[in-house]
């Protein structure tokens, strides 16, 4: 191989090598986990899961291959996740995406494995392989299958899913497909040979099913072809079994409320021959995963058994002199890609070793070109062993700073250094930075394909000299700060420009001609920022003013300036951008922080933009109770429209205070997720029948917080549609929600996105008329996403379309339709919303 084939072989294994670089706490090692690694170094086998989406994954096996065969063990998931629901807040689509890749990466700091994605956007619920296929493009989804093959080598591919319909969505059946075509193809020069000049071809040895009696009711241990691997063993380094670790992987989970009870014993996993050599009694039968496998490593694993064989608890500092001569052997490998993995394993032992503790802190977490920089160094070895900080590489930072101290046995040392920046770039997460289409994302470095996330925007290098030998560790430099509640927090650092520009709201509604308000809000990215903001909009509608001037003396400080925009007559729906100039330069992203206590705070710069629609709407009543499930902003898009909308507390729902309600909603899955739905449900209840209206969105029809949630019976499915764009039939033409008080026609359900709906009704009782149907292609009609019962005085509806997707893209039908259906059995004078309260 020659030298530059090496250096792009390395920079493509870094993909491997830095699987989650913004872990951010630096890793504190006990003495067990030490040999525990230990153990790991001396095992050279690799194993890939592969499946469609964030917690398909099965954490058990993956602990079991990491933590119990000591192999690399990783999960290839084909996408993001970016479809799905959140049960944790408001966020959804490619928002919702980043907080499931944070939720993997933790996931897999969790249950030892490492993690790796394609550029496959999860565009939503898909019912066939071929629906799959047809939004995203095949062959540069497959070929990122491959190429993170490629670049991980492993010996064994293990799918969840089966490749056929048995798998029950769409994605889920090509990920198996991908994978099963992948296993061929990736030995071939010939295919996707623009990879070959990052990485080399490979061969695994065999591909496997983890299947089990959902996929084949009569499997057990003696059926052929089936490996049987009893994965409930107790790692008593960890002090704890796989289940128990699975569990808690599992639970990182929170946006998808996939908390798990740990167990423990005995749990049989099955594993069907899909491709490649048989096996008879292990999934590695046939494949040398120790040192011999490579040229030169029989004496390295000799070598890693005496360390093992005399660890000392009490002092793990000692096998260091070890440890430095295997890595000196280690380095002499001509194997590059065994030589890489193995070498920074064992530099993290080292390191963990010694006890050295080396961070490097910053004095903000966001920083833009120019910018001062602040930084603080600390180090500290505690051991016995000699140790010097010899240097440190700033790289991006600038220069380097020149230290040459020895790190005295348990002292620590702490060093101040400023920088000026130079030029910085943006920095959000990858797959976001150009526009992608419904079912891919646009990347176009391959090295970053297949990467969890970025590398941090700041790595240095710890250059140290350890008994004589020249090491260096790299780490990101963090922000750290101290609550008050939970001691010590971390944050990536950021960068990126010198001012953000946010459109105040992401829709708009406006009634008439009339000018009506639009607020734009200005943030600095750093100190005395000044300019001019504009608001653009299409041909046809006007604004004014047509700039304002800003000036922002504080970093992160923010003012907000008022723009009037004025409709031209008739319906429409358009988008409205915004656009900051500052020192020449123009700048049209806003700044969007995701902050929960699981996963590290992630920055994003959305395009500075939102929805403006122009429409002729009625609505009748004014005061909207609205009770939260899961998380969501169809109570936002309801003030849109000029209602009032008490979003309430618990201790709220109470009877006096609905009797001044003309209606009540209940956000998504809040029979699933609000605790007190269950005392609330009869006073709700007991509403309706006095004359008040509630409407409740969709529900999963498992893990219900009560089963009494409906004045007549009627049973929540699974049955959905998919298809954003399916025929929508109505089934009861002259009923008040299609006429009253807005004609709702064939054109309202245009534009939908993602899909029609979800958990829809597939049984009710005679009390119960269904208004509408749908079906995807070649499907029975479903006929329960929107039931509506005369209840006492008042209505009850059931509805499992998706208005928390429809409402906050600005989609004008669906404001019809939820407007009729909150006016429902209200009579009073048409009540149009005011200008400035519809914006307010």
């Amino acid at each position: 191989m020659n030298c530059i084939k090496k250096i792009l072989l390395s920079v493509a294994m870094l993909m491997v090598l830095v699987a989650s670089t913004l872990a951010q706490q630096p890793k504190k090692y006990t003495s067990s986990e030490i040999l525990l690694k230990l153990k790991k170094l001396n095992v050279l086998g690799t194993a890939l899961y592969v499946a469609a989406h964030p917690d398909d994954e099965n954490t058990r096996m993956i602990g079991y291959l990491a933590n119990e065969r000591l192999v690399n063990a990783a999960y290839l998931s084909v996408t993001r996740g970016d479809g799905g629901q959140n049960e944790i807040g408001t966020e959804i689509r490619e928002l919702l995406g980043v907080i499931r890749t944070q939720e993997l990466l933790a996931a897999r700091r969790t249950d030892g494995g490492q993690q790796f994605f394609t550029r496959a956007n999860d565009f939503g619920y898909s019912k066939t392989a071929e629906e799959t296929q047809k939004f995203w493009d095949r062959d540069a989804a497959l070929g990122d299958v491959v190429w993170v093959i490629r670049n991980y080598r492993p010996d064994v591919i293990i799918t969840r899913f089966p490749p056929d319909k048995r798998a029950g969505h769409g994605q889920h059946t090509t990920s198996a497909i991908f994978a099963e075509e992948a296993f061929d193809l990736v030995g071939d020069k010939t295919k996707y040979p623009e990879q070959l000049q990052f990485v080399e071809t490979w061969q695994p040895k065999r591909h496997f099913l983890n299947t089990g009696r959902w996929w084949n009711r009569e499997i057990n241990k003696d059926t052929p072809g089936v490996i049987s691997v009893d994965v409930g063993t107790y790692n008593p380094y960890l002090g704890k079994s796989t289940n128990e670790i699975a569990a808690l992987s599992r639970s990182k989970h929170r946006s998808q409320g996939f908390g798990a009870i740990g167990t423990r014993g005995s749990q049989i996993e099955f594993l069907e021959l899909k491709k490649g050599e048989p096996a008879t009694n292990d999934i590695f039968d046939g494949i040398d995963i120790s040192w011999n496998r490579v040229k030169g490593g029989s004496k390295i694993g000799a070598k890693v058994e005496a360390v093992i064989a005399n660890f000392d608890h009490s002092n793990p500092a000692s096998i260091v002199t070890e440890l430095l001569s295997i890595r000196s052997d280690v380095a002499k490998l001509k194997d590059e890609f065994w030589k890489n993995r193995k070498l920074k394993d064992i530099d993290e032992l080292i390191r963990a070793s010694l006890g050295l503790y080396i961070e490097m802190t910053a004095d903000d977490h966001y920083y833009s070109s120019g910018d001062s920089i602040k930084l603080r160094v600390e180090a500290i070895n505690r051991s016995a062993v000699p140790v010097s900080l010899v240097s440190i590489n700033l790289n991006k930072i600038g220069g380097t700073e020149s230290v040459e101290k020895p790190l005295e046995h348990n002292q620590r040392l702490n060093l101040d250094v400023k920088r000026k920046l130079g030029a910085v770039e943006s920095f959000e997460p990858y797959w976001l930075q150009k526009e992608g289409s419904l079912g891919m994302y646009a990347v176009g470095n391959q090295q970053l394909i297949g990467s969890p996330e970025n590398a941090a925007v700041f790595p240095v290098h710890f250059n140290v000299d350890v008994a004589g030998t020249h090491l260096s560790f790299e780490t990101p430099v963090v922000y750290k700060w101290r609550d008050p509640r939970f001691g010590e927090k971390y944050r990536p650092i950021v960068t990126g420009p010198p001012v953000f520009v946010d459109i105040e709201k992401k829709v708009y509604i406006l009634a008439n001609e009339q000018p009506s308000s639009v607020k734009v809000r200005v943030k600095s990215g750093k100190l005395n920022i000044a300019g001019q903001v504009k608001l653009q909009v299409p041909a046809g509608w006007k604004v004014t003013p047509e700039q304002i001037d800003f000036a922002i003396e504080n970093k992160s400080a923010e003012e907000t300036y008022e723009f009037m925009v004025q409709p031209p007559a008739g319906e429409s729906r358009v988008e409205l951008g915004a656009v900051a100039t500052y020192e020449g330069q123009n700048y049209s992203k806003g700044l969007t922080t995701i902050t929960y206590d699981h996963i590290p705070t992630q920055t994003i710069f959305p395009k500075a933009r939102a929805i403006a629609a122009k429409l002729d709407i009625e609505r009748r009543g004014e005061n909207i109770g609205y009770i939260m499930g899961g998380g969501d902003e169809v109570n936002i898009s309801l003030e849109q429209i000029g209602y009032n909308v008490w979003n309430m507390n618990d201790d709220e729902v109470t009877a006096q205070n609905l009797k001044g309600l003309d209606a009540v909603v209940l956000g998504v899955r809040a029979l699933n997720l609000n605790e007190r739905i269950g005392f609330q449900m009869p006073i709700l209840l007991d509403y309706v029948k006095n004359g008040g209206t509630l409407i409740i969105q969709f529900s999963k029809f498992f893990g219900m917080k009560t089963q009494n949630y409906a004045p007549f019976p009627f049973k929540i499915s699974r049955d959905r549609v998919a298809e954003e764009d399916a025929a929508m039939r109505i089934l009861e033409p002259d009923h008040p929600i299609f006429n009253y008080p807005n004609k709702i026609e064939q054109t309202d359900f245009d534009n939908w996105v993602q899909e029609r709906g979800l958990y829809f009704s597939n049984e009710w009782s005679e009390e119960y008329t269904p208004l509408l149907s749908s079906n995807d292609t070649d499907e029975n009609a479903k006929n329960g996403g929107l039931l509506v019962a005369k209840y006492g005085q008042g209505y009850y509806i059931y509805t499992g379309y998706s208005w928390f997707r429809q409402l906050p893209a600005g989609v004008p039908g669906a404001y019809k339709i939820f407007t009729n259906m909150i006016s429902i059995g209200k009579k009073e004078p048409a009540i149009a919303p005011e200008l400035g309260d519809a914006n307010k």
